[in-house]
């Protein structure tokens, strides 16, 4: 399925990494699994910050709530301690205790001393609602499916669209789901990279502003703002955890380029976590240092993640095909908009 640059919908002044996905930060990895069927339109999308133990070797992380309606686990944590330790996993709302679950005892069969000679584990599980599509009280996803999606983690080209935990996924009136792209910043002669992977389920019909200044409106009638987004930023530029969520705030500026204002009951959430210099899990040292970029130079990733973001959710949007909800709905394809409605 084409990209949102495919179609001619790049975002933006910084430059795209190689393959404009979140895969382009060295190490980062995604994964899906999806199920589809007798009502069925949902799924698990994983991504994996790095190939180690996670537990034992945390990346640091900020997480910024734009607008809180939403049942994710492990936010908290990383509000207080600015540190990841599992992989993130997104699915639909009633599948985040499965996905809590095989997080947990993914970490346990790692590391047999978690919760006895050592800490608990915090697992990391972001949900928006695809019940529009999906049978969302069937609550068919298991803690296999979740550790599916772990198992399918790879590096490279991202799968992008209605897969994984997008399966069921709408925004703007059209269908969506998964989306990703990537910038390049290059900070004092050295390239850095940050990336985004968006799960897109917000936004009003009639509400999508494109790059190019055009307003696609599918809807019938009008209707309120609601759904939700998550935003997973990576990088391995050096931040602190402090500035990494200032990072993950400026995703909320790539959601307004699109026209969107976090309405009452939208759950918008970002979350961006940096592979450089991961946390031991028991240091034996009383200090850590900590390499971090000066204030005075944050404003390139600031830029990165609103454009990251922007071009995420219109790749996703892009990459979706037309469907037919459970009510008999139908949420159309933008790529199908587009090719009807050309630039004059």
């Amino acid at each position: 399925m084409p990209s949102a640059r495919d179609l001619g919908l790049g975002s933006g002044i910084l430059p795209p990494g190689p393959l404009n996905a979140i895969t382009d930060v060295g190490g980062v990895t995604v994964g899906h699994r999806t199920l589809s069927g007798e009502g069925l339109a949902t799924g698990v999308t994983a991504i994996l910050p790095h190939q180690g133990d996670l537990f034992r070797q945390k990346v640091r992380a900020g997480v910024e709530v734009i607008n809180g309606f939403g049942k994710s686990v492990g936010m908290m944590q990383v509000a207080e301690l600015g540190t990841v330790e599992t992989p993130i996993l997104l699915t639909n709302t009633f599948s985040v205790a499965p996905c809590a679950e095989a997080l947990v005892r993914r970490a346990i069969a790692a590391n047999p001393d978690i919760g006895r000679e050592t800490s608990t584990v915090n697992p990391l599980v972001f949900e928006c609602n695809d019940g529009p599509i999906n049978d969302i009280q069937a609550m068919a996803v298991t803690a296999a499916d979740a550790e599916a999606a772990l198992e399918d983690a790879k590096g490279g080209p991202v799968l992008q669209g209605a897969v994984g935990a997008g399966t069921g996924m709408t925004s703007f009136g059209f269908k969506a789901g998964i989306g990703s792209a990537s910038r390049l910043m290059r900070i004092d002669g050295h390239d850095y990279v940050l990336g985004a992977l968006v799960l897109a389920n917000f936004g009003r019909a009639g509400d999508l502003v494109l790059p190019d200044g055009r307003r696609p409106d599918p809807r019938r009638t009008a209707e309120a703002e609601k759904g939700s987004v998550i935003i997973i930023l990576a990088t391995d530029l050096p931040l602190g955890d402090r500035q990494l969520r200032r990072v993950a705030r400026r995703a909320g500026a790539g959601l307004a380029r699109l026209g969107a204002f976090w309405g009452n009951g939208s759950g918008d959430i970002a979350l961006c976590f940096t592979t450089a210099d991961p946390v031991v899990h028991e240091s034996r040292a009383a200090f850590q240092p900590v390499r971090q970029l000066a204030e005075d130079r944050i404003d390139m990733p600031f830029r990165a993640a609103a454009e990251a973001t922007q071009e995420a959710v219109l790749s996703a949007l892009c990459a979706a095909p037309a469907t037919t909800g459970r009510t008999g709905r139908r949420f159309p394809a933008l790529a199908e908009w587009l090719k009807e409605n050309p630039l004059p």
